[in-house]
């Protein structure tokens, strides 16, 4: 006999803060989208299994490759000419642009590096390595996550949560938003 699959998911520790988050965005009837590279659809995975969840979230892009990010993120002929990895910059850019198209109020984006393995020169990426912001009409926040960890699998889920763990403390006041 096999044994029963495990469908559990998003993990147990994303529980708490996804409710957080929905509770916070719900108080004050804030919408969010989000634009994602090497946490795949997670993010918005997570966002998603939370019940009530189309009272907050209005979608999702992941712009792992260049046609996406042409298509959902404005990037320019330039920009592909120019790319060297990704900065705090580029993902705030990134999430800017997805709010603008998405309406919301909020919007995250995160941009890294999973593993085991990165494009070499002239690109620049560090394994284990993403960046995270969150960008509304008043401003932005950015983080840098180094996880020290070379296994795709477990750098997507730490990624995931740092991300939701950023916008959670923007949420809550906790972090403040640069102009």
């Amino acid at each position: 006999m096999e044994p029963a699959e495990d469908y559990s998911f998003p993990p147990a520790s994303f529980k708490p803060l996804l409710n957080e988050i929905s509770g916070l965005l719900r108080s004050t009837s804030s919408t969010l989208a989000v634009a994602e590279t090497t946490t795949g659809g997670l993010v918005s995975a997570s966002l998603l299994s939370v019940s009530g969840a189309s009272k907050f979230f209005v979608g999702g892009a992941t712009v792992y490759t260049t046609k996406p990010r042409r298509a959902w993120a404005g990037w320019t002929d330039e920009n592909v000419v120019n790319y060297r990895g990704p900065t705090p910059e580029l993902v705030t850019e990134l999430a800017a642009n997805v709010r603008e198209q998405m309406d919301v109020t909020y919007c995250i984006g995160e941009w890294g590096a999973a593993g085991p393995t990165v494009l070499g020169p002239p690109i620049i990426h560090v394994v284990g390595q993403t960046y995270i912001a969150v960008v509304s009409r008043e401003g932005f926040a950015t983080r840098v996550v180094n996880t020290g960890v070379a296994e795709r699998e477990k750098n997507m889920v730490a990624f995931a949560k740092a991300t939701l763990v950023l916008l959670r403390d923007v949420l809550a006041g906790d972090v403040k938003l640069e102009q």
